[in-house]
């Protein structure tokens, strides 16, 4: 899978479990310790993570991290 294509899927899970949650990108922001502007990057499969962000998000989401992960074929 080309990297654009896997971390455009990423950002719209990440997306996707947040709004589920009912979170503004600075609210899960501040719960991953990180800022509103890097949250929209990676939403936007802008940048490229640490596996210890990816945690953090998985629990600032309360989803196991292989969810993040999920391709929508």
């Amino acid at each position: 899978m080309l990297d654009n294509v896997f971390l455009n899927e990423f950002g719209f899970n990440v997306k996707l479990y947040r709004q589920k949650r009912g979170l503004t990108q600075s609210q899960l922001g501040e719960l991953v310790e990180i800022s509103e502007h890097r949250i929209s990057e990676i939403e936007r499969g802008r940048c490229n993570l640490t596996l210890k962000t990816v945690n953090k998000i998985a629990n600032a989401l309360n989803v196991l991290p292989c969810k993040l992960f999920e391709v929508k074929e």
